[in-house]
């Protein structure tokens, strides 16, 4: 009798345990939607299957939309492994926010551009190491 107490306990924990990374994981996806990531990979979609075919287009648009479940899940879990639950909510509050809004809406071409600003100091510092060659 002892040993059957034990076991529902330890399922009821298993189970409380896997209800909270559940939600743990669904706050953290929409942290990552919130972020601007969705858009980001709409376009990524897009430009990706600018040339498919007209009448295939449709299609591809599903498939392509389908394999954002998987990459948010794992997108998910390397945040998850970086933030607590706690510090997802306050992140989530924050793009709910005006600036989080704003910041959401210019993170991605403010990171191309600092791209194209580190490419251009990288070919710089470049040079300068040629120069002690």
């Amino acid at each position: 009798m002892k040993k059957i107490l034990l076991v529902g306990l330890f399922m009821v924990a298993m189970a409380a345990q896997a209800q909270e990374s559940a939600e743990f994981k669904a706050e953290t996806i929409e942290f990552i939607k919130l972020t601007g990531a969705g858009k980001a990979f709409e376009n990524a979609i897009d430009q990706i299957g600018y040339n498919v075919a007209e009448t295939n287009k449709e299609a591809y648009n599903k498939d392509a939309n389908a394999t954002l479940e998987g990459l948010y899940s794992k997108m998910a879990e390397l945040y998850m492994n970086e933030f607590i639950q706690s510090e997802i909510k306050e992140l989530v509050a924050f793009y709910h926010t005006d600036l989080g809004k704003k910041l959401a809406e210019k993170q991605l071409g403010l990171t191309q551009k600092a791209m194209g600003l580190g490419q251009a100091w990288g070919m710089e510092v470049s040079q300068i190491a040629q120069k002690y060659n």
